[in-house]
């Protein structure tokens, strides 16, 4: 038995659950204890090293997360806001710590996650790499150092399977951008223009989202005023990043305080 932290992975026949779980099988800092799919996925019950294309690993697909949970130090999570919440209960009960990198999620799933963050740690975060991290911090400067005369889009990019926009990233750097303003971004917040909109209002912060192809994820945060623009960017071509950085926070959780967490902790930002 391996002196590690053992890590639950859900979603197991995802693109971001296959990509934790080779993460995970190439890491001497952690180990996989069970890979997590819904009842009556075709994956139940075999091995996930199989189950991928590969070799067996001796891991069976369950779907079953409260035994899975039980023999686990972390869960990482990327699937969808109603198992994430759902999740994040069974997690609590275990004292796993919950690394949540699933997107999409409205005020009462929220709520949700923040009760059960009172008897375990959650990392929860729209983005796990660390070069988006800094792209947050910097953009939370540049918002406060430049006036409404700038306006400010925050333009991402995605892959055609993408469910819900603007990302989870996207609304993180304009939540950075709103905090540098002094405002609150759900007074700010501009998104989905169609037909005649009339001229941008001052202030606002403005949202476009691209789908199409493999696109992993790219965001760019515009300031534009008359004359000067700047660009903040950041391109992720491997899923990797994602899923390291979700390693890292799920080993960096390790006997913390019940709380909730993200990325900006992990990285002390």
């Amino acid at each position: 038995m391996s002196d590690t932290p053992g890590i639950v992975v859900t979603g197991a026949s995802g693109r971001m659950g296959q990509m934790l779980i080779q993460t995970i099988l190439e890491s001497d800092k952690v180990h996989l204890v069970a890979a997590l799919e819904r009842e009556g996925h075709d994956w139940v019950g075999r091995d996930v090293g199989a189950a991928m294309g590969g070799a067996d690993i001796g891991v069976l697909v369950s779907d079953d997360p409260l035994d899975a949970f039980a023999k686990a130090q972390a869960v990482i999570d990327f699937t969808a806001p109603d198992a994430s919440v759902a999740f994040a209960g069974l997690a609590a009960q275990a004292r796993a710590v919950h690394v949540i990198g699933t997107t999409g999620f409205d005020d009462s799933h929220l709520a949700a996650i923040e009760r059960a963050s009172h008897h375990a740690p959650i990392v929860r975060a729209g983005n796990m790499s660390l070069g988006v991290n800094l792209l947050t911090q910097l953009t939370k400067k540049v918002a406060a150092a430049l006036d409404e005369d700038f306006d400010i889009e925050v333009i991402e990019a995605h892959h055609n399977m993408k469910v819900d926009a603007p990302s989870g990233t996207a609304l993180m750097l304009g939540e950075a951008a709103a905090e540098g303003r002094g405002v609150a971004l759900v007074d700010v917040r501009d998104s989905g223009r169609d037909g005649i909109t009339g001229a941008r209002k001052r202030g606002d912060i403005g949202f476009t989202a691209i789908r199409g192809g493999d696109i992993v994820g790219e965001h760019d945060v515009l300031f534009a005023a008359a004359g000067e623009r700047i660009v903040l960017r950041h391109m992720a071509t491997d899923r990797r990043v994602f899923a390291r950085g979700a390693i890292k926070a799920a080993l960096w959780g390790q006997g913390k305080a019940p709380g909730e967490y993200d990325m900006l902790d992990v990285l002390g930002l």
